[in-house]
């Protein structure tokens, strides 16, 4: 296992698997990072992740765009799960072209767990936001559970003006459906400023509800000490990262790019590491984790004013 400069472990690898997608959704930040038409092979993907888990990384989310356009998905998922050290395969997905024999196919290949972005459980304000169809989300989330994926999450980025009134409404649905609600507070990432301003809504006033209503809470410490409020017969987790300290200083991830870019901030593109050009020209699998090592050592609190221990 590795320590970045503040003592925080890098566990958690998000790889961005294609830089497409089916929809349009203005809040998108394409995990920080503008895409390019350089996407990594099978090969070099699964070599890269290889690398990251002998360094001690153990949960792998697959990311995008949208995974389920990349036809080799399944192989893909295979090939991490049955890397020695790790422990999850996870991905995160729009649900629309999620049908049964899919999410059995994923399952069977070692996916564990998936989340679904579904902005809006309102037709009309969904396909405001997606400029797409309700019902295929929904039947996407309703296969991964039907399939034996677990947990299944619902993700709703909450926008002022947009869906903040559908908060307890998702609630039910959540419930309804079992699931996890996922409340996302909308991030000033690839955002114009005036574009974040009007849309942006703060999570405070939820979870100031969600403190008295809740059962139990309990704090997920290794991803970045989120919490999970347990109501009656469902989890609402909250993810605040905007000027949020405690935030960044438990996040324990580090992103892979679909263009082979280590990427250790979502909030940050000046630090940057590129693995895939050396690996193209034959780098060692030594020069590699030299290279995420060097990633690992750029990582630094985007809100904080902590100076390294």
């Amino acid at each position: 296992m590795v320590f970045d400069r503040y003592g925080r472990p890098v566990l958690n690898l998000r790889v961005s698997v294609t830089d497409s997608c089916n929809l349009e959704c203005f809040y998108c930040h394409r995990e920080g990072y503008c895409p390019t038409r350089n996407i990594m092979s099978k090969e070099e993907l699964l070599l890269l992740v290889e690398v990251a888990s002998e360094l001690g990384v153990k949960y792998v989310k697959l990311t995008g765009g949208e995974p389920l356009l990349r036809w080799d998905l399944p192989e893909i998922i295979r090939g991490i799960a049955d890397l020695k050290g790790i422990r999850e395969v996870s991905m995160v997905s729009n649900g629309r072209l999620l049908d049964y024999e899919t999410a059995r196919a994923l399952k069977d290949a070692g996916l564990s767990r998936i989340n679904i972005g579904i902005p809006s459980i309102r037709d009309e304000t969904y396909h405001r936001v997606t400029g797409a169809r309700l019902l295929d989300a929904v039947e996407g989330l309703e296969n991964a559970v039907r399939a034996g994926l677990n947990p299944v999450k619902l993700n709703m980025v909450l926008l002022r003006g947009v869906n903040d009134g559908e908060v307890w409404d998702a609630v039910r649905f959540a419930r309804e459906k079992g699931v996890v609600l996922q409340l996302i507070e909308l991030e000033p990432v690839g955002l114009p400023d005036e574009t974040y301003r009007l849309y942006h809504f703060p999570l405070d006033g939820i979870v100031e509800r969600l403190e008295g209503m809740a059962n139990s809470v309990r704090v997920r410490r290794f991803m970045q000490a989120r919490r999970v409020y347990s109501l009656d017969g469902v989890e609402v987790e909250v993810v605040k990262p905007i000027e949020n300290t405690e935030f960044c200083l438990h996040c324990t991830r580090m992103r892979l790019t679909h263009d082979g870019k280590l990427k250790p901030c979502l909030m940050r593109n000046d630090n940057l590491v590129d693995v895939l050009t050396p690996l193209r020209g034959g780098a060692s699998k030594e020069e590699l984790k030299n290279l995420f090592l060097e990633a690992v050592s750029a990582r630094r609190p985007y809100w904080s004013g902590a100076n390294p221990s």
